[in-house]
């Protein structure tokens, strides 16, 4: 007998099958996906455009063929000949469902959309930008003296500021004559100069004195989310501040699963490229538009990502980072015109600095990281963890830095989570479980109230409660641990076996329930015993991937960690530690950097020297590969426990006690038995 079509959503990794003709739409209210639709399916309001991916997906199991939906109708020609879609495009309200399908649900046609957490660090910056302004009087063209205008304005800056070399592309080139008369000989210049010595570029020119600042983007470029801050390069100041989810995530969710894409489908490297390109240049015009200034005024960008988002970013084929030794096309930094990149609502002229690479799975993102903790710089030993899809390690003082990346997964990010969802208005981000009674209580994202607070029902909204985060799901797992309901290797009991009727039976294993909204047509949010093994899985990896580091410098516990990354903000030290994501400290050892990448940045794009620093920096580093260290997967296994199988965790202990309880089959539940001892790693 056939089966119905499988559809895949992205990025929420809702899946389901469907009868064949079903429409998108319709799809997505069965399976609980954030698709929006304002008009009733009458293909009017467009709110339900999706990206239908093409070609194989092997991290799902599935190839999609080129008719796997319908094809477009005439309500979908009428509204791009009226309004316009963008290439690609679908309206879900009109496309049936043919065969299997994976589809993208762009930001725009979310509900509920992301609050993407990478704001800017407040923190002082000495600049010393690599674009500045030169205000120039240039002498007016003579009968008896044949010099051309370019020649006289470049006198004029060797004279007045001591510039010797310049070079101009054609464009800019083409405004100087006019610029020189309408400002009557006086005109401001951008100039852009490199990290090494040498010839200085115009970027733009501006009749007479300009007093307007010119801007900057420092744009961290994640696997899941991308962020930039528009950076003023005169006084450094963030204007504004934006990030949207990253499109590549049609494509897979993590960065072996993009590079899968790559290889398998013919043309797919470059459709990442031209999709994140994309977004990226989107961006720059939303941040424009909020800041009020002209985008022309964008004269510079610095990027920081990991190897695959670099290479992707620069149009490079990623597949050497898929396979051993993960060679990257070149680690070094790159400065290169924001042209070569599609960026065209940036000025023409503008360019763009491309922080160093560490190693094949160790990028720029960890470099913008170093350069902002400097680890190198520390008296003490500290841990330097950048939390997201994939993980970036630092380990380091004064005597010797070294780094790893760590394949950590979505789970963290809410997703491949029974009821996770990506952090947005409604979602669960901190939870707490009474030892005693095993009630819940929450809080979620656009409310400062718990859920047993007065007025909590109200402000939440009509929206209500939707799903729960990263954040959430780390503190939902670490709570059980605490309250009981959930054993050492990370089994869940049974209503008998822990005293609460919010254990519910699953087959042969259990679920925890936090909220039950059904009644009001709201979601029903439980923790699985799968989630639980997503979570030990991500973690394990985190944790394996850090000890490693611990055996390279030959030590048994570092002096403090810290945790940076738009997710690593969120997470409570408290609840990591009892996870055992990160090594026992105590936890006020355990401090935020919020994201770190971001604000290494934004030093970065004001701060020439600070690109010489961090060039030198990561020359530097020692490097430790994960994927070829024989003890990792030792590391992985043992860490798979709550909080560990060996290290003793006694710090942790000392001010936070775990029950012991063990639910295995036939062993009747018997909580807090005789703690088994345990022994250091």
């Amino acid at each position: 007998m056939t089966q119905d079509p499988l559809v895949i959503f992205t990025p929420s990794g809702k899946r389901g099958r469907v009868p064949a003709g079903t429409t998108v739409l319709t799809a997505a209210r069965r399976l609980g996906v954030d698709l929006d639709s304002v008009c009733g399916g009458r293909g009017i309001c467009s709110k339900c455009q999706i990206s239908p991916g093409k070609g194989q997906f092997s991290k799902h199991g599935v190839t999609v063929a080129e008719d796997a939906l319908s094809e477009v109708n005439a309500v979908e020609e009428r509204y791009d000949r009226i309004r316009g879609l963008k290439p690609g495009r679908r309206l879900g309200c009109q496309a049936q469902i043919n065969s299997d399908v994976v589809l993208d649900v762009p930001p725009e046609s979310q509900v509920h959309r992301q609050v993407v957490r990478k704001a800017a660090d407040a923190r002082p910056i000495a600049m010393d930008p690599a674009t500045r302004k030169y205000f120039v009087t240039v002498t007016e063209p003579d009968m008896h003296e044949p010099r051309g205008d370019l020649e006289r304005l470049t006198e004029a800056l060797r004279h007045q500021w001591r510039i010797e070399t310049i070079d101009v592309a054609p464009p800019v080139l083409a405004k100087l004559q006019q610029a020189l008369r309408k400002g009557s000989w006086e005109v401001t210049v951008a100039l852009h100069r490199g990290t090494e010595d040498g010839a200085q570029s115009i970027v733009d020119l501006w009749p007479g004195f300009r007093a307007e600042p010119l801007w900057g983007l420092a744009i961290d470029l994640g696997s899941t989310t991308i962020a930039a801050h528009l950076t003023s390069l005169e006084d450094g100041h963030v204007a504004a501040s934006a990030g949207v989810m990253n499109p590549q995530i049609r494509f897979g969710e993590d960065l072996m699963s993009r590079v899968s894409y790559a290889m398998m489908n013919e043309g797919g490297a470059a459709e990442m490229t031209a999709a994140v390109r994309a977004a990226i240049d989107g961006l720059a015009r939303e941040l424009a538009a909020e800041a009020e200034i002209d985008a022309r005024d964008i004269v510079e960008a610095v990027f920081v990502c990991n190897p695959v988002m670099h290479h992707l970013l620069l149009g490079i084929d990623p597949v050497e980072l898929g396979q051993s030794p993960f060679a990257l096309a070149t680690s070094d930094a790159m400065t290169l015109p924001a042209r070569d990149l599609d960026l065209g609502a940036v000025n023409s002229g503008a360019q763009v600095y491309v922080l160093p690479c560490i190693a094949g799975h160790v990028g720029a993102d960890a470099a913008a990281v170093a350069l902002s903790e400097r680890p190198d710089q520390s008296d003490d030993l500290v841990l330097v963890v950048d939390v997201g899809t994939n993980a970036e390690i630092l380990l380091g003082d004064r005597a010797r830095v070294l780094a790893c990346s760590s394949p950590t997964g979505p789970a963290f990010e809410g997703a491949q989570i029974s009821s996770g969802q990506r952090a947005a208005p409604g979602a669960i981000e901190a939870i707490r479980i009474d030892p005693e009674t095993k009630a819940p209580r929450f809080r979620v994202i656009g409310c400062e109230k718990w859920s047993d607070e007065t007025g909590f029902w109200e402000e939440v909204g009509a929206g209500g409660v939707t799903g729960i985060c990263g954040s959430g799901i780390i503190e939902a797992v670490a709570e059980m641990r605490i309250a009981g309901l959930l054993d050492a290797r990370g089994l869940i009991g049974s209503a008998e076996q822990t005293g609460t009727e919010r254990m519910i039976a699953e087959g042969r294993t259990h679920a925890f329930l936090i909220h039950d909204g059904s009644e009001a047509g709201g979601p029903r949010i439980t923790v699985t015993q799968g989630d639980i093994r997503a979570i030990q899985l991500a973690k394990s990896a985190l944790y394996a991937g850090a000890r490693l580091l611990m055996d390279e410098r030959e030590v048994e516990a570092v002096d403090r960690v810290v945790l940076a990354g738009a997710f690593g903000a969120h997470i409570s030290p408290r609840h990591a530690l009892v996870l055992g994501m990160i090594p026992d400290v105590p936890v006020e050892k355990v401090t935020s950097a919020g994201n770190a990448a971001g604000t290494g940045a934004r030093i970065a794009l004001c701060s020439i020297a600070a690109r010489r620093e961090v060039e030198t920096l990561v020359r530097e580093i020692t490097k430790v590969e994960t994927a070829i260290e024989p003890r990792f997967q030792e590391h992985f296994v043992a860490a798979n426990a709550i909080p560990h199988a060996t290290a003793g965790f006694e710090g942790l202990r000392a001010t936070q006690p775990l029950p012991e309880p063990s639910f295995n089959a036939g062993s009747g539940g018997e909580g807090g038995g005789r703690r088994r001892r345990r022994a250091r790693s």
